[in-house]
C-alpha cells in the first residue's frame, strides 16, 4: 500500500515557475515508479510526466517537454515536479500516482491533487 499527498499548487503569472511535490508512505515506495497528471475543468485527465523507481529513466509529455522537469528523492519519500514557463493551458488539478511497471499505462495508486492556476 502507497499513499501519496501533493503540495506546492497556487496561482502564478504566466511565465512563473512552481514545484509540486508529493509525499509517498508505505515500505515499498521506492520500488514504484511515479507519475503526474493533471486534469483541467472540462477535459480528461492527462499524462504528464513520470520517473522509474531509480530515477534514471523519465518521459514527459510534449506538451510540457522542455518546461517541465520530475525527479525523487528516496531518501524523502517524495517526487517532484518542476513547472517553468508556465502557461495559461497549464492550469489544472495535479495528481501524483505511483505504479508497480514503469512506463505501464497502469498506476496503482493516487493522490488527491493539488490545484495549479497560471493567470495570463
Amino acid at each position: 500500500q502507497v499513499q501519496l499527498v501533493e503540495s506546492g499548487g497556487g496561482l502564478v503569472q504566466a511565465g512563473g515557475s512552481l514545484r509540486l511535490s508529493c509525499a509517498a508512505s508505505g515500505r515499498t515506495y521506492s520500488s514504484y515508479a511515479l507519475g503526474w497528471f493533471r486534469q483541467a475543468p472540462g477535459k480528461e485527465r492527462e499524462f504528464v510526466a513520470a520517473i522509474s523507481w531509480s530515477g534514471s529513466s523519465t518521459h514527459y509529455a510534449n506538451s510540457v517537454k522542455g518546461r517541465f522537469t520530475i525527479s525523487r528523492d528516496n531518501a524523502k519519500n517524495t517526487v517532484y515536479l518542476q513547472m517553468n514557463s508556465l502557461k495559461p493551458d497549464d492550469t489544472a488539478v495535479y495528481y501524483c500516482a505511483a505504479q508497480r511497471v514503469y512506463g505501464s499505462s497502469w498506476y496503482d495508486y493516487w493522490g488527491q491533487g493539488t490545484q495549479v492556476t497560471v493567470s495570463s
